[in-house]
């Protein structure tokens, strides 16, 4: 079986109560990826823009 099934049979026996606590949870992972993500994205900057900021880089695209 899929993990996607797995859980989905998980979430048929999950009292209601508990839904919003688990709907918090997966939001909460969602949130964490999309900032991992984006930390990621500016520690590359960092690296990158020794690439990015050089002359031949500006001649390179200065006709498009």
């Amino acid at each position: 079986m899929q993990v996607k099934e797995l859980l989905l049979k998980e979430i048929e026996r999950v009292p209601e109560e508990r839904l919003v606590e688990l709907l918090d949870f997966t939001l909460f992972l969602e949130a964490k990826a999309l900032q991992e993500g984006v930390e990621t994205a500016i520690a590359s900057e960092t690296s990158l823009m020794k690439d990015w900021l050089r002359p031949e880089e500006d001649e390179a695209w200065q006709d498009l």
